[in-house]
């Protein structure tokens, strides 16, 4: 399974002016947008952590998810929530050559925490030996910062705030973060239960 976003958060979906007002930077100086490089670089670090825990994608934007054999024939569970559009599907053979699956024998099966792409019919289409299959998608909360639920919005100005004043730290063990991040996070973090989970 590899999944690869076909395009980033755009500049413009960062709040910089918010996490500017967050480490109370200086304002109104001539130069006061200097630092605006660095901190939209820790706010795309932050989100990719926040995401990267959560298992869900903050801003809407594209994804391709590909997979070489279902789980389940009878529903893939996707990587990512919340699902809000499959745009396109493609089977490959083991040569390369690809058929667009027709949007009739798919559906959505749209869930904030395990969205699901089901068969209209009894099972999803066989994948052949050496063969792909590649799912465009549509995913995330919003369009825009101000549109994530306020505590994950609170969680990626706090870790991006964390990643600023910590910059040159190197003592911080791997997978630090810090308490209130954790806490901000925990209810949108997958559960997990039993020995196959």
């Amino acid at each position: 399974m590899m999944l690869m976003e076909e395009n980033q958060v755009p500049e413009a979906a960062l709040p910089v002016a918010a996490l500017r007002r967050h480490l109370r930077l200086g304002s109104g100086f001539a130069e006061g947008d200097v630092q605006d490089e660095v901190l939209s670089s820790f706010l795309r670090a932050a989100l990719a952590a926040i995401e990267g825990r959560t298992g869900k994608a903050l801003i809407r934007r594209n994804f391709i998810w590909t997979l070489h054999r279902w789980r389940d024939p009878d529903g893939a569970l996707f990587p990512l929530a919340p699902v809000t559009d499959v745009a396109q599907i493609f089977l490959s053979d083991r040569n390369g050559i690809a058929e667009e699956l027709e949007a009739s024998r798919y559906r959505l099966e749209a869930d904030a925490h395990a969205p699901v792409l089901r068969p209209m019919s009894a099972a999803l289409p066989q994948i052949r030996d050496g063969g792909k299959v590649e799912i465009r998608f549509t995913a995330g909360f919003a369009e825009s910062f101000d549109e994530v639920p306020a505590d994950l919005a609170q969680a990626v100005l706090l870790l991006a705030a964390h990643y600023y004043e910590y910059r040159d730290e190197t003592s911080l063990g791997q997978g630090c973060m810090p308490f209130g991040v954790t806490a901000l996070i925990a209810r949108y973090r997958p559960l997990r239960v039993g020995f196959g989970a």
